[in-house]
């Protein structure tokens, strides 16, 4: 299959940007400046990512929230309209598919918004073959090819934004709103992925270079894949196909919280239901280890000279200036108990440490 491009694959090749496959779209993994510097940029100032690789599937109709509550692990009733929520679709297994923002635009418009190359099994899930062209009570159409998403994350985000979009700027965490700009409708929601303040923004394919200069003069500065994945490691934040993906539970991801078990239906739920009975038999957990040197996905975990785990995410920390590593390791792990981390036949100790790291 040919590589898929974001709408502003032109301006990151002109700013001399790294580009590099990922879930099957060509995508900046850093500029000139670096991931460290990009990094340190978002925790201090503010910077822009491009994620169009993210999926977008618009599902709208009067039967449209009841369709993703009988999917998806939460619960869309705790919410209203102008809000968005996180939450897992499950295979029958209890593992999770693919985590999922939610933005609920309107009473019966959702923006579903899967990870890189999963939107076709989120739409599948939610109606088989049929849903894009759906119903009259339900449709599910992929709007991906339609915009461009960026996200606007740091602690000066929404001042800098201000300049650009006051509406874009005011949309408060975990909401979701339409606001025009320059004649033009963005959807805006108060979402990221990086452990900052922020938002990201949902801009028609046509006007995305636009949005991105407008963003430039404001100095928002671009931020690549590279440093994303750093930032959202100090968080603690999962990412599909190293925390999350198959064979792995919400709850042995320590994300419990996502399930909602007053629900009476939704994939994946028996399943999970019984491994919650019969108690897990690892857990996620963050390790901060010793020196600089980054623990690396697939190291083993040891313990007592033993491998117990395995190290889903780990890299170098610009902030704590050590190597930081997500991990599974039995379930009894507490914080403050040590490990090791096997860094190609080396055993670096390392301790269990309450998430965030930053």
């Amino acid at each position: 299959m040919p590589m898929r491009s974001s709408p502003l694959d032109s301006r990151h090749r002109a700013l001399g940007a790294k580009m590099v496959p990922f879930g099957g779209w060509e995508m900046p993994l850093s500029y000139p400046s670096g991931t460290l510097a990009e990094h340190r940029a978002c925790r201090g100032g503010a910077v822009v990512f491009d994620v169009s690789h993210l999926g977008t599937l618009r599902v709208t109709g009067p039967e449209a929230c009841e369709r993703l509550q009988q999917s998806f692990t939460n619960d869309l009733a705790r919410i209203s309209p102008g809000s968005t929520q996180y939450t897992h679709l499950l295979d029958e297994d209890g593992s999770v598919a693919d985590d999922i923002i939610v933005w609920w635009t309107d009473e019966q418009v959702f923006d579903v918004m899967p990870n890189a190359s999963n939107t076709d099994r989120v739409r599948d899930a939610l109606g088989g073959a049929g849903a894009g062209a759906g119903g009259s009570g339900f449709r599910a159409v992929d709007a991906t090819p339609e915009r461009a998403v960026l996200a606007v994350q740091g602690p000066e985000a929404r001042s800098r934004l201000a300049s650009v979009s006051p509406g874009a700027s005011q949309v408060a965490r975990n909401s979701v709103a339409l606001v025009e700009w320059d004649g033009v409708a963005l959807r805006v929601a108060g979402t990221g992925y990086t452990g900052e303040d922020g938002v990201e923004v949902a801009v028609p394919s046509d006007a995305a270079e636009r949005f991105w200069e407008a963003l430039a003069e404001a100095a928002v500065l671009p931020a690549g894949l590279g440093a994303r994945d750093t930032l959202r490691l100090e968080a603690g934040l999962p990412l599909h196909g190293h925390e999350l993906g198959p064979g792995i539970t919400p709850l042995q991801a320590g994300l419990g919280w996502v399930v909602r078990w007053d629900k009476p239906l939704f994939r994946g739920r028996e399943a999970l239901l019984a491994e919650r009975e019969r108690g897990i038999h690892r857990r996620l957990r963050g390790l901060r280890v010793e020196g600089r040197r980054p623990p690396r996905q697939g190291q083993a975990v040891l313990r007592d000279g033993e491998a117990v785990g395995a190290v889903t995410s780990g890299n170098f920390s610009p902030i704590l200036e050590a190597g930081i590593a997500l991990a599974f390791v039995p379930p009894d792990a507490d914080i403050g108990d040590e490990f090791a981390v096997d860094m190609r036949g080396t055993p670096v100790g390392a301790s269990v440490v309450k998430l965030p790291f930053v």
